[in-house]
């Protein structure tokens, strides 16, 4: 299977990217695949900060192993993994979701503080098919799990939905759902 987040260099996928304000001056574009091991450590050399955002969301899913968790999980430690091999990397940012936090069979009464040690149940998530869920589930858990094991310094960010006007041309799931 092919991965839907490698750069190949089809103008369609990156014309967007490339007719920006400032892009010929300030854009690099590097091919790498969240499924290939050392895939950014080209991309991540150098930088002090990496916002790691990448990873499958569609609700169609055929085999969620394939399709969403390996991508996700994967992805996730492949990029932390390029982060530590990089020394001028100070903090790394990692886009999860509110799905990695919110369904654990856990009372959400007012009186039920919400924090760090949230993390939606697995078997829940497969038992109930949410298999987005447990994509971000696994890998939020895969990311906190390496930062310590490596000492490198992440925050994770669990927004409901990233939405806002499209730079590229086609709808993705999140905009499609307001559409």
């Amino acid at each position: 299977m092919i991965s839907p987040y490698i750069y190949t260099g089809d103008p369609r996928k990156t014309q967007h990217l490339v007719s920006l304000e400032g892009a010929k001056e300030r854009l690099h574009l590097f091919k790498a695949d969240l499924l290939e091991q050392g895939s950014f450590d080209s991309a991540i050399d150098g930088c002090h900060g990496v916002f790691h955002t990448a990873s499958p969301f569609f609700h169609d899913v055929k085999d969620p192993q394939a399709e969403l968790i390996d991508h996700a999980v994967k992805g996730t430690l492949n990029v932390l993994n390029s982060c530590t091999k990089a020394s001028s990397v100070k903090r790394v940012v990692v886009t999860s979701s509110m799905a990695a936090v919110g369904y654990n069979r856990k009372p959400c009464t007012p009186d039920v503080t919400v924090d760090e040690t949230w993390f939606s149940d697995p078997e829940l998530c497969e038992s109930s098919k949410m298999w987005y869920v447990l994509s971000k589930t696994l890998a939020e858990d895969a990311a906190w799990k390496l930062a310590k094991e490596k000492g490198l310094d992440i925050v994770t960010i669990n927004p409901t939905m990233v939405i806002g006007p499209l730079l590229q041309p086609t709808l993705n799931t999140s905009a499609a759902a307001i559409l």
